[in-house]
């Protein structure tokens, strides 16, 4: 079928005729020392698929001779002829030095003599119909004369690449709670590479910009309790990494071992729209969306990033398997290359990957984990629920979330009186659990006050508290009920539109909702670990648990176990509060950390050190419980070694893709060439 210049592949053409002059004849003789070669490779370069041979293009009943040139040839002076009398101008053989130079860039590139007729789908952003393509359009270029001319993509093809990309996109909209049907993850991305493979990085950028749009739309749903407007603006701009990542992928592609390359970009793509703008967004990365499955151990080694990796890699590798399985029977390959594939050789190059694939989850078994230390703790932990909901959930009367609170807390503390629960060391309350400053409001400071001394142990506070006259905090406040209040850790990653507006005099301007913000948040700069009882826990704030660094930083200062606290009321009852426990779930597999989840409207949880939620509230009702909590305290590898796994892949990825570009470009050059010299 026909290919596109550029796809990274070459076109196999029809055989020539057998020599019959005395020249193609002795440049057969030559080609035969070159053992990777073919005499018709050596008797004249084939034509590419697509374009008509002089005995093709010529009228019926006139001779070749005195037929036209190829139709779409390129400019006279460049292209060359197709037949002619001797002492015309001669069609250029290949010469031994020529065909051992292909032969070695065969070799150096894994595929063989066979490997130059690797078909691949036109792309529509080729040249088209008529228009000659130009050296260092990409891909393989050997075997390409002048004025060389590529069919468009078919219409087909184009469309079973968007339906792939839509399926992929949904497959792993699916994996993410709340369905959370993890082997969608890989399945999807096997789909999403499956419709890039082949396609120029133009045509593969859009193809990725539609699947993420797909993927992002139901999986960020939950914005929309701020508005669909942000909804929209936010899945559009984060659609623009996976777009860059595709195209960058549609390089890797022309490379031997191209899963693991895509499988670095993948990892590339996710550190960088976790960074910008205005700080990241780190949501819905594809290791998320395995808080309990067989990919989840690899965080203990690698942390997030290699649990993402692993995905994209398994998926990478089905795509692969599908697409060589589906070249050996006969599918989108040409008739070399499916002989190339047939028999044994296909076999392998089809079920090789599949292996592969299914190699890497079931790898994830053998990863060593912690044991446990011995040493417990009992956390109580309280949700006190709010009265309104989404962007108004915490009501228009003041201090009634703290009452909500203060009243749970002391229910907490008769039912341990009574023998229900057993008593906590310490009790955690969540972000936002008291909607006024107990440090300037004498009321609020009593209402906590009088609480915590009714439960009689340390309590972990979540209040926003005024810092000067025009900004605030979100701040983790450690509570004794004989001395008040004492430490605290202030929350370093803000939510943007949510705890401060970026550049706020546009923005004040042009939403009146950005208003709603208020006071200003100013970020903390130190981790939060806090000496909380017999303990020093690892304070996390809602948002934060999004975050590598943040997260592995109060793991390193001794935080154990991690609380997070979470005001999740303006999302309720959406797909953020499971989403946001997978995270957890996550987080205490790679740290080798119990998590405690505290949120004033769900889902409050208990996640043990490997990943299993052990206990968890429902949404929109007040509850508390007693929990019975390790303490550990040895640190995994992904705990020790940070973000250096993730650097490794990301440069593997990027460093693959340059190579394919420079590859790519340098072969340009040298068609160049060889077309000013033949001509």
């Amino acid at each position: 079928m026909p290919a596109s210049p550029g796809d990274g592949t070459t076109v196999t053409a029809a055989p020539p005729p057998a020599p019959s002059s005395p020249e193609n004849a002795a440049a057969t003789d030559a080609g035969s020392a070159a053992d990777s070669l073919t005499v018709a490779d050596a008797a004249e370069p084939p034509a590419p698929e697509g374009l008509l041979t002089a005995e093709q293009a010529a009228p019926e009943g006139v001779p070749a001779a005195e037929s036209p040139a190829p139709v779409g040839a390129a400019a006279a002076e460049h292209a060359a002829p197709v037949a002619g009398p001797a002492v015309e101008e001669p069609v250029p053989v290949a010469g031994p030095a020529d065909e051992r130079h292909e032969a070695a860039d065969d070799r150096e590139d894994g595929r063989g003599a066979e490997g130059r007729a690797e078909p691949a789908p036109a792309d529509a952003d080729a040249p088209g119909q008529g228009e000659p393509v130009q050296a260092g359009q990409g891909g393989h270029a050997e075997g390409r004369v002048a004025g060389a001319v590529a069919k468009p993509e078919s219409r087909w093809v184009l469309l079973g690449r968007v339906v792939a990309a839509v399926a992929g996109g949904l497959a792993l909209f699916a994996a993410f709670p709340p369905l959370g049907w993890w082997l969608c993850a890989p399945l999807g991305i096997g789909l999403i590479a499956g419709s890039l493979h082949g396609a120029r990085p133009r045509r593969a950028a859009w193809i990725g910009y539609l699947a993420a749009v797909v993927f992002l739309l139901p999986g960020l749903a939950w914005v929309r309790s701020i508005g669909d407007d942000v909804w929209f603006m936010l899945v559009g701009t984060e659609s623009l990494f996976y777009a860059a990542m595709a195209a960058m992928a549609a390089l890797v592609f022309r490379l031997p071992a191209w899963p693991l390359w895509f499988g670095g970009l993948w990892v590339l793509m996710e550190w960088a729209r976790s960074l910008v703008p205005i700080g990241g967004f780190p949501w819905a990365r594809a290791a998320f969306s395995q808080g309990e499955s067989l990919f989840t151990p690899y965080a203990a080694l690698g942390g997030v990033p290699l649990v993402s990796f692993a995905v994209a890699l398994c998926g990478a590798l089905l795509a692969q398997a599908v697409l060589n399985g589906r070249a050996a029977l006969g599918g989108r390959a040409a008739p070399g290359e499916r002989a190339a594939l047939g028999g044994r050789g296909g076999l392998v190059r089809g079920v090789a990957p599949l292996a592969l694939a299914l190699a890497v989850p079931l790898l994830g078994l053998a990863v060593p984990r912690h044991g446990d230390e011995g040493r417990t703790v009992n956390v109580g932990i309280v949700q006190g629920n709010v009265p309104g909901q989404g962007m108004y959930a915490l009501g228009d009367e003041p201090a009634v979330v703290l009452r909500n609170h203060a009243n749970e807390t002391k229910r907490l503390a008769q039912a341990v009186r009574e023998g229900k629960l057993p008593k906590p060391d310490l009790v955690v309350l969540p972000e936002n659990s008291t909607d006024i400053d107990p440090y300037r409001d004498e009321y609020a400071r009593q209402t906590i006050h009088d609480s915590v001394q009714d439960v009689g142990v340390p309590t972990l506070v979540g209040a926003v508290v005024a810092i000067g006259t025009e900004n605030r905090a979100t701040r983790s406040l450690v509570w004794d009920p004989v001395t008040g209040p004492g430490d605290y850790y202030d929350k370093q990653r803000l939510v943007p539109f949510g705890e401060y507006t970026p550049f706020k005099e546009i923005v004040l301007a042009l939403w009146e909702r950005a208003g709603l913000v208020g006071r200003q948040s100013v970020p903390g700069d130190q981790p939060g670990d806090l000496k909380l009882g017999p303990v020093t826990i690892g304070a996390v704030n809602c948002y934060e648990v999004a975050y590598d660094d943040t997260v592995r930083d109060t793991v390193r200062a001794g935080g154990t176990p991690l609380v997070v606290q979470t005001n999740n009321a303006s999302y309720a009852l959406s797909n953020l509060p499971p989403q946001q426990l997978a995270m957890s779930q996550l987080r205490a597999v790679e740290h080798n950390r119990a998590v405690v989840t505290a949120a004033t409207t769900g889902i409050s949880a208990y996640v043990t050190p490997d990943g299993k939620v052990s206990w968890q509230t429902r949404e929109r009702v007040a509850d508390m419980n007693v929990v019975q909590v390790p303490v550990r305290t040895e640190q995994t590898l992904a705990t020790k070694v940070g973000a250096l796994p993730e650097w490794a892949l990301m440069v593997m990825g990027a460093a693959a893709a340059a190579f394919a570009a420079w590859r790519g470009r340098r072969r340009g050059d040298r068609m160049g060439d060889r077309m000013r010299n033949d001509g």
